[in-house]
């Protein structure tokens, strides 16, 4: 027992000296081989690894993985019309170079997301500071986040960070200036009804009096198309009587006389005064006294 002792301890001190020489890398991570204090091999795939032991070699590991700044504490940040906006943004970033980060930073994530948020500021106040509250609230809200984006990941690319993506998530008028931009708001919404209203009252006698016209134009065209037939009709009608007299000249003053007896004698109560030898009665009857004066 006694000679399987030191045995044991040097198999544990083997053991030891072993596991101090192997690491693992995993798929989220990627690590710094240090020798003496300086870097000598950067790791970004996962897997199973080998180095010296402690203190000749050690490892750092980084994580590599997709992380979120937000901004709890929204920036309050001037518009080019000396307005305040309260803007709350996130950024998604990852370390893309672990030697330049961890020449930045260390091993410190907390360092590299003040470095970020305070980018991320500087670059907010450049692209609003030039902009109206209604261009960055609505018109150049995407725009802005482009030029953000593109500013702090060029400043972030030489310290080892990826900066992915820029958004901007809400956008709040200072309450010292909510009122006055709404009211301004509302004063353009009704300088806007106003307009609509004035184009649509225009638009409206526009169509009225064309309306009228083609009326007025559909409306004499009928009327010279019913005189022309009329006038038609009336030649017509004057042929046929011109031919119905030249056939028989005798019976038309006869069928004459008896429309104007009709005409003359409508009504029950009608009287004449006229007398009996005249033209008037010429076919009335027989010319004996007693006729005249029963016609009279």
């Amino acid at each position: 027992m006694q000679r399987l002792f030191p045995v044991l301890i040097g198999l544990v001190i083997v053991l030891a000296v072993l596991s101090s020489c192997v690491f693992v890398v995993r798929e989220r991570d990627s690590a710094l081989v240090f020798a003496l204090g300086e870097v000598r091999e950067t790791i970004v795939d996962p897997g199973l690894y080998f180095k010296f032991p402690p203190p000749f070699e050690n490892v750092v590991r980084l994580d590599k993985r997709l992380q979120t700044i937000e901004n709890n504490d929204p920036e309050r940040i001037q518009t080019a019309e000396k307005k305040n906006l309260l803007i709350d943004s996130f950024v998604k970033w990852r370390i893309s170079d672990p030697r330049l980060f961890y020449v930045t930073f260390g091993a410190n994530d907390r360092a590299a997301v003040e470095r970020l948020t305070a980018q991320i500021r500087d670059a907010l106040n450049a692209s609003v500071n030039v902009r109206t509250v209604k261009e960055v609230v609505s018109n150049e809200r995407d725009k802005i986040m482009r030029e953000v984006l593109e500013n702090v990941a060029a400043r972030a690319k030489p310290l080892g960070v990826e900066v992915v993506d820029v958004r901007l998530r809400r956008i709040d008028f200072a309450p010292e200036i909510s009122e006055s931009v709404y009211r301004r708001m509302e004063a353009e919404r009704k300088q806007e009804a106003n307009r609509l209203r004035a184009s649509g009252t225009a638009d409206s006698e526009r169509i009225r009096a064309q309306a009228d016209r083609e009326r007025q134009e559909i409306l004499a065209k009928a009327y010279a198309e019913a005189q022309q037939i009329k006038g038609e009709g009336d030649a017509k009608a004057a042929s046929i009587f011109a031919q119905a007299y030249g056939k028989n000249p005798e019976f038309f003053s006869f069928y004459k006389s008896l429309e104007a007896y009709r005409d003359a004698f409508g009504q029950g109560n009608d009287t004449i005064v006229v007398s009996p030898k005249s033209d008037f009665f010429r076919y009335w009857g027989s010319a004996s006294p007693g006729a005249a004066a029963s016609a009279q």
